[in-house]
């Protein structure tokens, strides 16, 4: 099954097939489950930007990907901090999503290739390289939106997880650019309702009135 952004979906560059995708995303989610919220570099370069890992977690803390307890899980088997070692359907947690982790790397300036590939493993160009494109575009886009005060707010977490900083974007080329251009054109043109036959450049448009 294969997402074509020829077939009416928005904000969709050629083609993305989501089950290709999946196994390179797994892959990147029991990487930072199992190693890299282990690693000290991540662990510091986590602390700076003041975002928890699944471990630090006072409530339903993530251990792992695997299926086996951990010493620490043993010793209760009921209660809202008991650590989560089972995994969900497809192998990994359900609730072991890596967008906060990626939106907060890309707000402070983090989103190196170096850095990606230590929170996420080797897989991480196909596992969330297409999430961390979105990311950075809906930087733009909220940059574009809000004031200042608005974007931090729209990128501080719960539980004392305020983002520390906000950087402009990093290493953008013309290329990036021109591609947040044309989606923000998309997103104004929806917000006038200039969609289908009303798209600009499209036979039939006509502009949207308004009745008083």
């Amino acid at each position: 099954m294969a997402f074509s952004g020829n077939g009416g979906q928005p904000f969709a560059n050629g083609q993305f097939d989501v089950f290709e995708w999946y196994p390179f995303f797994q892959s990147c989610v029991v990487y930072f489950l199992d190693h890299a919220q282990y690693n000290g570099p991540v662990q510091a370069l986590a602390a700076h930007v003041n975002i928890q890992l699944p471990f630090q977690r006072a409530h339903r803390p993530v251990l792992s990907s695997r299926s086996a307890s951990s010493p620490s899980a043993a010793g209760s088997n009921s209660g809202a901090n008991k650590p989560l070692t089972s995994p969900g359907a497809g192998g990994v947690y359900p609730n072991a999503t890596l967008l906060p982790y990626i939106r907060r790397l890309v707000a402070t300036g983090y989103d190196f290739p170096s850095v990606l590939h230590s929170f996420f493993g080797d897989d991480w160009e196909k596992g969330v390289g297409p999430l961390h494109e979105t990311e950075r575009r809906n930087y733009l886009f909220a940059a574009k939106s809000e004031t200042w005060l608005g974007v931090k707010a729209a990128y501080d977490m719960g539980d004392d997880q305020m983002v520390p900083f906000l950087r402009p974007l990093q290493n953008v080329g013309e290329k990036e650019i021109c591609a947040a251009e044309a989606n923000w054109s998309e997103w104004l043109a929806m917000q006038d309702w200039m969609l289908g036959p009303r798209a600009p450049g499209g036979k039939g448009r006509r502009v949207k009135k308004e009745e008083d």
